[in-house]
């Protein structure tokens, strides 16, 4: 006696309301739950995996699910869907099951016969000089470059590869395994569907070899530390005659022994004598495009003081425009007095009638006596 086929909605767990993504997101479960391979010798999961197949293969076509909508099983009888009986890869079972384990009975063929070549990558470190206003560099790259003597194709004098005799030029062969026809990749031709008879001696039968070549790369000014410049068709040849990979070239900034960056911002920390730090003055400084800004230096400068120069910095990478310059003052004590200098210094400290020349000086010590005052109490 034949059981009643269930609702198929019921089988896959979702509402008759359900999308296309509800629909394929249970049946995903439900097939990797059932599947034979996590289930071997279980007559009840391959029947329950039979019948999510049959139910998903219904649902998941449009025209299928309305005639099913309408008149149930019915509307199948006489062989409109698969019975519970055969599997039938089609639609979106293929291309699910393609994610999920690879190419099943009948999958499509994906034959790789020219492969495109490999990216190569480049490290090029510049001067922040060179990154200011940039420049036009030559690098000297090591890579698989097309075969001359085959034009690439692999065969020797340039033939062209005949089909492979193991898979006819499809790239695939497959082999059955239970009720899984299962499809690989041929491993004559290595999914190329190609074989060459009479390889290359010059390449043997690759359609590369390799050489050094020297190449032209353009810095823009305003470039940053780790930019990655892109050089098209630049990389390896490709396989027997594929497209050519790209040539990425990642941009190190050498440390500069003045300037320091951060963005389009110029730092340099200066010295200054103490005596234009304490009557004031001026100081030529060093700018990053090779010339010198006066920094007007007031009187009682500090060190960590910072004087800002407007349009001193880096360029913008892609505009006219340019960062800051930032010059930090760092007073520099006198070492070295002769004995008249440290007279006179003497002198000037007597000179200050008791008053204190040295507001931060002062204002630390005196917040430590209190600090020692309340320890006491």
């Amino acid at each position: 006696m034949l059981m009643a086929k269930r609702d198929y909605y019921e089988v896959l767990g979702v509402d008759r309301s359900a999308d296309a993504a509800g629909m394929k997101s249970a049946y995903r479960k439900l097939a990797m739950k059932y599947h034979p391979d996590r289930n071997p010798d279980n007559s009840e999961a391959e029947q329950k995996f039979k019948e999510v197949n049959e139910a998903y293969d219904v649902l998941q076509n449009d025209d299928k699910r309305a005639a099913y909508d309408q008149y149930g099983h019915a509307a199948f009888e006489g062989g409109g869907a698969q019975g519970g009986g055969g599997f039938g890869f089609s639609g979106g079972f293929s291309d699910i099951f393609d994610e999920m384990f690879g190419d099943f009975a009948g999958g499509r063929s994906r034959r790789q016969t020219n492969v495109q070549g490999a990216d190569l990558r480049y490290n090029l470190d510049v001067t922040l000089e060179d990154a200011f206003s940039g420049k036009e560099t030559r690098v000297r790259v090591k890579k698989a470059v097309s075969c001359e003597s085959c034009q690439g194709s692999g065969a020797e004098g340039g033939a062209t590869p005949v089909a492979c005799p193991s898979c006819q030029g499809a790239g695939k062969v497959r082999s059955q395994q239970g009720f899984f026809t299962v499809e690989r990749s041929c491993p004559t031709c290595q999914g190329a569907g190609r074989v060459i008879d009479n390889p290359c001696r010059s390449c043997a039968g690759s359609g590369r070899v390799e050489r050094e070549k020297t190449l032209s790369v353009n810095i823009p000014s305003g470039v940053e530390d780790g930019t990655r410049i892109r050089v098209s068709g630049e990389g390896e040849a490709g396989l027997r005659g594929g497209p050519q990979g790209d040539l990425y070239i990642f941009v190190s900034i050498k440390s500069h022994r003045f300037f320091g960056r951060e963005g389009a911002d110029i730092y340099c920390r200066v010295p200054i004598p103490m005596t234009t730090a304490i009557l004031g003055g001026n100081l030529d400084v060093p700018t990053i495009d090779g010339n010198r800004a006066r920094v007007n230096v007031p009187a009682g400068t500090q060190t960590g003081q910072q004087f800002r120069l407007r349009g001193k910095g880096m360029s913008v990478l892609r505009s006219k425009a340019r960062g800051d310059m930032y010059v930090q003052s760092e007073v520099e004590t006198p070492v070295n007095l002769t004995k008249k200098q440290r007279e006179l210094l003497r002198e000037f400290d007597k000179a200050g009638g008791g008053k204190s020349h040295s507001p931060q000086a002062e204002g630390f010590f005196t917040k430590v006596k209190e600090l020692w005052e309340d320890l006491k109490e």
